[in-house]
């Protein structure tokens, strides 16, 4: 795996992570629901985190954007799946299973067939 994929699934797991906190913290914290203005306030990092991994992406997909946005798609599914479960106890039924199952597929046919 090159430094540039490995940046790319790190920026947008991060990220993707961040968006979650950013748009469903409201149903765990309060503040997070009595401050949406001071939350929107982190979508400038967020935007530079998708901007950076979209770089890397392009790098490692050798100047395609395809594959970089379908990883990021994938990578937020299963980013999504982890802080749902976790902070909000949504169980993970057999859709969400067929779909995270699909997302992998997506991430494993983009990085891996040449």
């Amino acid at each position: 795996m090159s430094k540039e994929l490995l940046y790319t699934f790190l920026i947008f797991f991060t990220t993707q992570s961040a968006v979650w906190f950013q748009t469903n913290g409201q149903f765990v914290w309060s503040w997070f629901k009595d401050h949406p203005f001071i939350l929107s306030l982190f979508g400038i990092p967020i935007s530079l985190g998708y901007i950076w991994a979209t770089k890397f992406a392009f790098a490692a997909f050798d100047e395609t954007l395809w594959p970089g946005r379908l990883l990021g798609f994938a990578v937020g599914i299963i980013s999504f799946t982890i802080l749902t479960n976790y902070y909000m106890g949504e169980g993970v039924s057999l859709k969400v299973i067929v779909s995270l199952i699909l997302a992998v597929a997506l991430v494993c046919i983009q990085v891996f067939w040449k």
